[in-house]
C-alpha cells in the first residue's frame, strides 16, 4: 500500500474519531505529498526513499517548533507540534536503536576499508545510503565519527 493510500485511510479513520490534531497531521502529509507530486520535473510518482525523506523533513520541523516554542514559554503550541511528531513516525520505518546503528556502521567500515577520520566522508557516502530513513543523518555522522576516531 502506497503512502498516500495509508494517509487517506488514516484521514477517514481521524475524521471518525474526531481527531483534529491527527487530521491537521494527515492533510499537511497529504498537501506535501501532492506538491512534490507536481513540482516541476516530477514525474507524477515518488519512490519510497523519497516519501520517507519528505516525513523525516516534516517531522523534523516539528521537533524544532516545538523546541522554539518551550523556549518561548509556550507548551500548549510546543505540545501540539510534539503530538504531530508522534504520527508523522506512524509513517516511517522502525527507526533502529544505537546498539544496531554501532553494528551497521561497523560493518560499513570493514566494507569501505576504512582505518581513521580522513576517510569519513567515503564511510558517510556509504552509510547514508544504506541507512537510509533507519536512523537520523546526525546520528549516523556522529556514530561514524566516534568509531573512526578510535
Amino acid at each position: 500500500m502506497s503512502l498516500q493510500a495509508k494517509v487517506m485511510t488514516a484521514m477517514k479513520e481521524a475524521m471518525r474519531a474526531k481527531d483534529k490534531v491527527a487530521l491537521e497531521t494527515l492533510r499537511a502529509i497529504k498537501s506535501e505529498l501532492l506538491n512534490a507530486q507536481t513540482a516541476a520535473g516530477a514525474s507524477g510518482e515518488m519512490k519510497e526513499a523519497d516519501e520517507v525523506k519528505l516525513l523525516q523533513k516534516m517531522q523534523k520541523q516539528r521537533k524544532d517548533a516545538a523546541a522554539i516554542y518551550k523556549e518561548q514559554n509556550r507548551a500548549d503550541l510546543a505540545t501540539d507540534e510534539l503530538e504531530q511528531a508522534e504520527i508523522l513516525i506512524q509513517f516511517l520505518p522502525k527507526q533502529m536503536t544505537a546498539e544496531e546503528l554501532t553494528e551497521q556502521v561497523k560493518s560499513i567500515i570493514a566494507k569501505v576499508g576504512a582505518s581513521g577520520p580522513a576517510d569519513m566522508g567515503r564511510v558517510m557516502g556509504v552509510a547514508s545510503k544504506e541507512l537510509a530513513g533507519k536512523a537520523e543523518g546526525r546520528l549516523i555522522a556522529d556514530t561514524v565519527k566516534t568509531l573512526l576516531s578510535n
